[in-house]
């Protein structure tokens, strides 16, 4: 099995979850080769606290490394696709954090390099990982529920001014491109969208700044139309003290399924001989009052995917785009903001 080498682009909180996937992927021969990250001592602080041999203070000299396979891109999001685009053109894989980019022009870009190109990228949303959310998609696929009348994410984390005081992109719609919801809930707003497979047809939403010194939203809600008929209703917010578990919910005309980081709430279907076994609750992935409190078990897997989809020479399970849709939803909700109408998709 040939080595692969991972460059670490960025030596933020999120960072030190890949290099403690890798180092759970060292079995696969995957490899924390490089570390590189604008302000030098970042960089250095990390390579030596993680045991990295090669450091680099410029991202194009991690793109001129031959020896460097996959790039981890792990900056703030506003900058992501700058970084894909490079390491695309440099002929490496790719490994990018979400959102994989903040405007749906941007991420279109991005997918234009990446599929010229033929780069391999895998869009990290670890939260499809969990047992829960991969049966509750295929129920959904099976026809359990019938048809789908209600769903939801309930995405209340909590972020204190100190938060966003401690990194001046945070909160910012040129770095971060927004706040609660392309931020922290862009996860589950991924996460719901996936399990019910359908296309969103229209939606209405508010986003508010109503107790953080940002620009961009702290407190969110939104209703979206599916094709099939039924609403999916979001909730985002930074302001919910002291955090809490992010829940999703799916309301059928045979069964109801609420789940949340903390396990399964309900799992109810009306034909008990018909219904889908009840799966294991998968380990905590969490977050809602902590970044740095992210479970590594959704990386661990989607890494190791990238690893073996480079080797079998397949797409990953998450390529760009089937990462876009979140973001194009959260933008049409900032929309919707700034009219005060619906926004037909």
């Amino acid at each position: 099995m040939k080595q692969l080498n991972f460059a670490i682009v960025g030596c933020g909180v999120i960072a030190f979850t890949h290099a403690k996937s890798l180092e759970s992927l060292r079995e696969k021969d995957c490899v924390l080769y490089g570390a590189c990250d604008i302000i030098p001592e970042k960089a250095d602080a990390f390579a030596a606290e993680h045991h990295v041999p090669h450091v680099y203070y410029d991202h194009h000299d991690v793109m001129a490394d031959p020896a460097v396979d996959v790039v981890c891109v792990c900056v703030p999001s506003g900058t992501h696709g700058e970084i894909c685009k490079a390491a695309a053109e440099a002929g490496k894989a790719i490994v990018c954090e979400k959102p994989m980019e903040i405007t749906p022009e941007r991420i279109d870009d991005v997918i234009r390099t990446v599929e010229r190109t033929h780069a391999k990228m895998q869009c990290i949303f670890q939260r499809r990982m969990m047992p829960a959310a991969i049966a509750v998609r295929q129920a959904i696929r099976d026809g359990k529920f019938g048809r789908i009348c209600l769903a939801g994410a309930d995405l209340r984390y909590y972020r204190d001014q100190a938060y966003y005081d401690s990194a001046g992109w945070r909160g910012t719609w040129e770095q971060d491109g927004g706040g609660a919801l392309m931020n922290q809930g862009v996860h589950g707003i991924d996460l719901i969208l996936w399990m019910l497979g359908d296309e969103v047809t229209s939606l209405c939403g508010r986003a508010d700044t109503l107790a953080r010194r940002i620009s961009v939203e702290d407190t969110a809600a939104a209703v979206l139309k599916m094709k099939q008929g039924g609403l999916c209703v979001i909730q985002g917010c930074t302001t919910a003290y002291p955090g809490f578990s992010t829940t999703f919910y799916i309301h059928g005309e045979k069964g109801t399924v609420v789940f949340s980081d903390d396990g399964i709430q309900e799992w109810t279907f009306l034909d008990e001989n018909d219904a889908p076994p009840r799966p294991d609750a998968g380990e905590r992935v969490g977050g809602s009052s902590d970044p740095a409190k992210i479970s590594n078990y959704g990386h661990i897997h989607l890494l190791g995917d990238l690893a073996d989809a480079v080797r079998e020479d397949r797409e990953p399970c998450i390529p760009p785009r089937e990462a876009s849709l979140a973001v194009r939803v959260i933008c049409a909700i900032y929309e919707s903001t700034r009219t005060g109408a619906p926004v037909t998709f």
